[in-house]
């Protein structure tokens, strides 16, 4: 099927049909650098991050920008505080941004431009809007004139008079309509400031993004996103600015990826539930974050607690499990079974048949609307498939071989786009051993050590001694594990 995209702008899916055949276009909001980023901030870039990837493994050539909002009135409060430059604050903030995403996973974007760096196309384009009546200068600041704009709140379907009637004008602006907005500030005494045909001053918010998409996409372009928060007044403002000042349609396709809750409740410091990156990844792998932002549609709402992470970890461990099972059969040197046949004949035809499919499902589940959830409900499909065919098999048949040996070719595949799973399946199960291990009341040399009395136990056929030490060690919470090639263990609740 075609891939078919929900437009805010219309509120409705749409066939995705870009202005260049074979080429996208796709700008998404970036952040304003003045402290670490949130729990938000990861699902916004992580959802464009895998739109990304999908519009380029169908074939699309994509020119992908993401821009660093470096001056605003955040910044220049943070440095204020600090005693030192704004740049000073950008950097450091442009850095750790660039550090936590590279953790998560995500490719870079064609461009990231820094609104310090247009400061000139910014001006041109207010200009523009002067010339136009679609803005007017007041004291050094020049506002945007919604009143110029008829179509003004068409992405967010507001009302516009009821909107005027509970608007607050900011202390010191100087508005024709409460709703104006401002392009250009005024710089304050001890505030970074550039020169402008309206004395020293600084871009407005919504401008920056009007003006760098521009430089990169043209005046109009296929996709726009960012977080739902940022429809209005941010994507709204940069509609009648940028429609204003060209004279032709912005953006073809508004994208917008639903808010994250935290325990059921809206994410706020006020409310001591702000959780940065950095707070997550100190007890969670970056892949299981990944996992679970993914693990929901991105329009729809995303609750975070430990222990919706717990389970997306849980899922993963899944995955990687099976992947682990079947990279050890395929390295086995077992003997075939002489009747190649034998042991496909319950679970064999059936995972075959999944297999076949299982990208073209993936593509269908793409195909509407990116709906990631049901991408890794594929996977998670194929893998009881896959756990069915191995706990049947008695014997090593080169069938069974060849039929799990594209499992992880498959899922390699679709890791690729999700950016999950994309590790060594023993490598992250190990991760997550240690982890698990660290909240035991015992240790791992006195594991082993149980350990070792078990396997001397069991050769001397002493197995109450040996069933003792393994229900010993499960109240303890470690599950032992014996295989061909020995005792191995793990916490109990992997």
């Amino acid at each position: 099927m075609p891939l078919r995209v929900h437009n805010t702008l219309s509120g409705e899916k749409e066939l995705f049909i870009p202005l260049e055949p074979g080429k996208a276009g796709m700008y998404v909001c970036g952040v304003t650098v003045y402290d670490y980023c949130h729990i938000g901030h990861a699902r916004a870039n992580i959802v464009f991050d895998v739109i990304y990837r999908y519009l380029k493994y169908i074939g699309y050539e994509v020119t992908y920008v993401r821009n660093y909002t470096d001056i605003d009135d955040k910044i220049i409060r943070r440095a204020n505080q600090e005693g030192v430059d704004y740049s000073t604050v950008s950097t450091r903030y442009i850095e750790a941004f660039d550090e936590d995403m590279a953790l998560l996973g995500l490719e870079k974007p064609t461009f990231e431009p820094k609104a310090t760096d247009h400061i000139g196309r910014i001006i041109e384009m207010v200009e523009t809007l002067v010339a136009k009546g679609n803005a007017y200068e007041s004291e050094g600041d020049v506002y945007f004139s919604v009143d110029s704009f008829p179509e003004y709140l068409k992405l967010s379907g507001r009302n516009l008079q009821e909107m005027q009637a509970g608007a607050r004008v900011e202390v010191g602006e100087k508005k024709r309509n409460d709703m104006d907005f401002a392009l250009w500030k005024n710089s304050k005494p001890g505030e970074p400031w550039w020169e402008s045909p309206w004395g020293r001053g600084r871009p407005g918010w919504h401008i920056e993004c009007s003006a760098m998409s521009m430089e990169f996409l043209g005046k109009s372009f296929d996709l726009h996103g960012g977080g739902k928060d940022l429809v209005f007044p941010h994507h709204e403002n940069e509609i009648a600015q940028s429609e204003a000042a060209n004279g032709c349609r912005f953006v073809r396709y508004w994208l917008h990826n639903g808010f994250v809750n935290i325990n059921s409740e809206k994410m706020s410091k006020s409310l001591g539930n702000f959780f940065t990156i950095r707070d997550v990844l100190e007890k969670y792998d970056p892949e299981t974050l990944r996992f679970f932002i993914l693990s929901a549609h991105y329009r729809s709402p995303l609750d975070f607690s430990d222990r919706n992470l717990d389970e997306a970890e849980t899922g993963l461990e899944r995955i990687y499990s099976c992947l682990a099972a079947i990279n050890h059969i395929l390295s086995s040197d077992e003997e075939s079974s002489p009747d190649e046949d034998l042991q496909l004949f319950i679970s064999g035809p059936e995972l075959l048949g999944k297999l076949d499919g299982v990208i073209s499902r993936f593509h269908e589940a793409m195909d509407d609307d990116f709906n990631t959830a049901l991408a890794l409900a594929v996977l998670f499909d194929t893998v009881r498939c896959a756990n069915r065919l191995i706990g049947e098999s008695k014997f090593l048949t080169r069938k069974t071989k060849d039929l799990l040996s594209r499992i992880p070719q498959i899922f390699s595949e679709i890791g690729s786009v999700l950016g999950v799973p994309v590790s060594d399946p023993s490598d992250w199960l190990e991760k997550l051993k240690t982890k698990k291990a660290a909240n035991l009341d015992i240790s791992s040399e006195e594991i082993e050590k149980l350990i070792e009395e078990r396997k001397e136990a069991r050769s001397e056929k002493n197995f109450t001694r040996s069933d003792e030490i393994r229900d010993t060690l499960l109240k303890r919470g470690v599950r032992l594990l014996d295989s061909a090639d020995g005792t191995t263990w793990q916490p109990s609740d992997i």
